[in-house]
């Protein structure tokens, strides 16, 4: 195959763009994480009819079993799909998991019952963990060092544009379509991006990172020449020494479990990613409509309303990764989980302001400004954060570890979510708000500082005793 001149500017350009088509075809698992999570809101309305209009008879009970096991699914997806990465290649498990997101897709949309219909879910689960897993890590190979963060961070843009279109389709569904059938159509429009996801992988390199790790150097060269403005030559000898560094860092990751401090920062990362499902995010994403048509409005004003949740939501992702460049995280994170906290206060309270259309709106205003701090300030964190605090020697099983946990406490606060709104109403959020002072409390008490510190550095400061909460700019 015939190259321009590395350093050329023809070069570059044809560099770039190969970059932004491989990151748009893997974040189509991405969209698909956000379709298929967020299409559930719409579609619940629907399912809850009576069997002889369409739908599944659905319970405030198997109302929160539907939504909670597809989390299910996820959790075990998540350690899966690393796995199946890591035994057979990144763009071959992506190949693989579009079939899944299909399989599910379909089997969810032409559900005869509610046992057949959990059990796709679940299917459909497995494929939203294993894209979770494996995403932002094939895109991290393939990114030079100098466009990984903007480009791994299209991930998490990418799920909540999936969510977007869901409740976008969801509403022009619920308004023009067929009562009896709109659930269907609705779970069954995710298989666009999976069929999407399946052809785009053709043209898609694999990992030079996981080619190394197989000995297969020369494949590897052949990716990166493809993917890198300057010769490649140097970096893949950074990367095989890395992957030999790695390698005899993790073959012992079990035993380097038990050393203290390696303990205690696993657990706090654990412990991270169960309090960030504990503020009640995925209530409000998956039951928006729910909980709107709990208040008196009407099923098609509630799916359109719910528009605006996803269109918050990219907005405030998008801002947030403006600021998380120049904010310390535990900043961050203080400022998202005291505003998590306020508006779910007032969330509670407008709950009990006189039955009313306008009580409706005065709720959804504050579900939005719920999300504004949700996901300006603590979602963009989570996911940045788990990357760096793990010690390297353990960072593949810890990871796994607390993003399992992170999905299983997800499922549970999703199965549990509709029964009590059924059961106290609004009193619900004042709930979780009392759950959001004790996670605001552990967050700066446990969590280090990652900002301006090489992981390395982060490393040592642990090990030595330290708790890492100081900036590197304040450390110094």
């Amino acid at each position: 195959m015939s190259e321009t001149p590395p350093g050329t500017p023809e070069h570059r350009t044809k560099v770039r763009r190969r970059l932004n088509v491989a990151t748009l075809v893997v974040t189509f698992g991405a969209l698909a994480f956000g379709y298929d999570t967020g299409v559930i809101s719409g579609a619940l309305p629907f399912m809850k009819l009576p069997t002889e209009q369409g739908g599944l008879a659905l319970t405030p009970l198997t109302e929160g079993l539907v939504t909670a096991s597809l989390l299910l699914g996820a959790a075990f997806g998540s350690v899966g799909g690393g796995r199946l990465s890591d035994m057979y290649g990144r763009r071959h498990n992506i190949k693989w998991l579009a079939i899944v997101f299909l399989i599910g897709a379909l089997g969810t949309a032409l559900a005869p019952n509610l046992p057949v219909m959990i059990a796709f879910r679940v299917v459909l689960g497995f494929a939203v963990g294993g894209a979770s897993a494996t995403v932002p890590m094939f895109i991290g190979e393939l990114a030079p060092a100098n466009r990984r963060g903007p480009l791994v961070s299209r991930n998490e843009l990418m799920i909540v544009t999936g969510q977007l279109i869901a409740y976008t389709t969801n509403a022009m569904l619920g308004v023009w379509g067929d009562p009896s059938h709109a659930w269907r159509w609705m779970l069954g429009l995710a298989t666009i991006p999976a069929v999407a996801l399946w052809i785009g992988t053709f043209f898609v390199p694999e990992s030079p990172r996981w080619l190394v790790t197989k000995r297969r150097n020369g494949e590897a060269l052949d990716v990166l020449k493809q993917l890198r403005e300057e010769d490649p030559t140097k970096e893949l000898a950074e990367i095989d020494q890395l992957v030999t560094e790695t390698a005899a860092s993790q073959a012992h990751s079990r035993q380097h479990l038990g050393t203290p401090w390696i303990k205690r920062i696993t657990l706090i990362g654990i412990g991270f990613g169960i309090v960030i499902q504990l503020t009640g995010v995925n209530a409000i994403m998956y039951f928006a409509p729910t909980v709107l048509m709990s208040t008196g409005l009407g099923t098609s004003a509630a799916l359109v309303a719910t528009i605006a949740n996803g269109i918050v939501s990219v907005l405030a992702v998008a801002i947030g990764l403006g600021i998380i460049g120049r904010a310390n995280r535990r900043t961050m994170l203080k400022i998202g989980m005291v505003g998590i906290i306020c508006s779910q206060v007032l969330l509670a309270f407008a709950f009990m302001l006189p039955e009313a259309t306008w009580r409706s709106y005065v709720i959804l205003a504050m579900m939005l400004v719920y999300l504004c701090f949700m996901q300006m300030f603590c979602s963009i964190v989570f996911w940045l954060m788990m990357s760096e605090i793990f010690p390297l020697r353990v960072r593949g099983l810890a990871m796994g570890i607390a993003i399992f946990c992170q999905w299983i406490s997800n499922g549970l606060v999703t199965f549990f979510f509709p029964i009590l709104l059924d059961r106290i109403g609004g009193h619900t959020f004042f709930i979780f708000a009392v759950i959001n002072v004790i996670a605001l409390i552990f967050e700066q008490k446990c969590l280090p500082e990652t900002r301006g510190k090489t992981l390395e550095r982060l490393e040592e400061e642990l090990a030595a005793g330290g708790d890492g909460k100081q900036p590197a700019q304040a450390a110094a």
